[in-house]
């Protein structure tokens, strides 16, 4: 068999001939050319006249036997008659942008969808930021034509990075429990964004959307689809309680005038905190004891636990009575936080409510900030919005990778 021959199956890639084979420094150089004779265009596809050669355009396969595999080739320009301009030529191996082939690129997007950045760049002999534009460039070639289609119920919610400081939107499908859409931001403009490319036929057919209380969501989602039914979601119902009897137990710190006082109180944060059924025998003797010494701390952690326990009503007509009672209840309750929890909840009561109604909450979406994080520490810190919505389509929106091997009479 001869050698050009024998490199031409063990490369793997289809539509590619091997001219001739030789060594440099660091790599094995294989000059390579398209089957085709006439020059394409690199967007259309369309046949032209090739002219004026980049000498020696060059391009990273996967490595053969532990050495860099480099492909060769005298790149054409191309005056594409359909585009009425002068394009890069097509090559069968990359796509026009890259320095890397394709599979070489896939190779790299599986381990990435397994591993840190950093094992990714060191065992696959790349700069790290490479690693990430890599990724960006094979989720826009791997998506699903239009992950748009078909939304019926939908959940929005913003993911944090870089320390907090800097947030991107992100919507979720029930239905197949994926990530659809993301967009740097987390304001009105931003989801306006998503229904702008959603479309108003589409945005017609969505009949639940599942957000926190952010008045800028609600705007944009009554604005663009008025007809779907807005669920606020469980977690940040709750979360309101958390925080006012945090805000509770931290002025009742400041008002204490003794170190006995203070002593009382210390170490009752996280129990105050708890779901009741998660309570440790040594958290149920602190509530215990601190319901003897301090009855507006202890009122506040009824309060909390009496609006999970609304939440965890089956039946609407019955929560919505028990929501009715809880909020006469914080008014009345002399606790400031929880009198301005109260309005709160009082002004979003129905959207509240039709959680108890559908069982849709945006979990799915804030089980992503959990992942989110573990992606941004494998990551080692995002430099942009784009590499983080990259990293997060290619592992949170059902694409699947596998390794890419080669091997003697196989074509990719």
């Amino acid at each position: 068999m001869r050698t050009t021959t024998l490199l031409r199956k063990l490369l793997g890639l289809a539509s590619t001939r091997v001219r001739k084979v030789s060594f440099d420094e660091e790599s094995l150089v294989v000059d390579v050319a398209p089957t085709w004779n006439r020059a394409r265009c690199s967007e259309c596809g369309s046949k032209g006249p090739g002219y004026d050669r980049d000498d020696g355009r060059r391009w990273r396969h996967l490595d053969v036997a532990g050495m860099k595999l480099t492909l060769r080739y005298d790149i054409r320009r191309v005056s594409c008659p359909k585009c009425q301009a002068v394009k890069v030529e097509r090559v069968p191996w990359a796509e026009t942008s890259s320095w890397f082939t394709v599979p070489f690129e896939d190779h790299v997007a599986y381990l990435a969808q397994r591993s840190d950045q950093t094992t990714v760049s060191e065992s696959m002999r790349i700069a790290w930021q490479t690693v990430g534009a890599i990724v960006q460039r094979v989720v826009a070639r791997r998506r699903e034509s239009d992950p748009l289609d078909g939304l019926v119920t939908i959940g929005v919610d913003e993911l944090s990075y870089r320390r907090h400081h800097q947030y991107v939107t992100v919507v979720v499908d029930h239905a197949t429990r994926r990530i659809v859409w993301a967009r740097e931001g987390k304001d009105a403009d931003t989801l306006k964004a998503f229904f702008t490319e959603l479309g108003e036929a589409r945005c017609a057919k969505l009949e639940a959307v599942t957000i926190d209380m952010s008045g800028a969501y609600i705007k944009a989602v009554t604005e663009a689809s008025p007809q779907a039914q807005i669920i606020f979601d469980r977690f940040h119902v709750q979360r309101l309680a958390q925080d006012a009897v945090d805000e509770v137990r931290r002025d009742e710190v400041r008002a204490a005038t003794s170190e006995e006082e203070r002593q009382q109180l210390k170490g009752t944060r996280w129990p105050l905190l708890k779901s009741f059924w998660n309570l440790s025998l040594f958290d149920s003797l602190r509530l215990s004891q601190l319901q003897r010494e301090n009855k507006r701390l202890y009122r506040a952690y009824l309060l909390k636990d009496a609006l999970v326990r609304v939440l965890d009503c089956t039946s609407e007509s019955l929560a919505r009575v028990k929501l009715d009672q809880w909020i006469r209840w914080a008014r009345r309750s002399r606790l400031e936080p929880f009198k301005r929890v109260a309005l709160t909840i009082a002004k979003h009561a129905e959207g509240i409510l039709a959680y108890v109604r559908s069982g849709l909450s945006n979990g799915r979406t804030e089980g992503l900030n959990g992942k989110a994080g573990t992606i941004t520490r494998r990551a080692y810190g995002f430099h942009s919005a784009a590499g983080l919505i990259a990293l997060l389509m290619l592992c949170c929106s059902g694409m699947k990778l596998g390794p890419v091997f080669h091997w003697p009479g196989s074509i990719h």
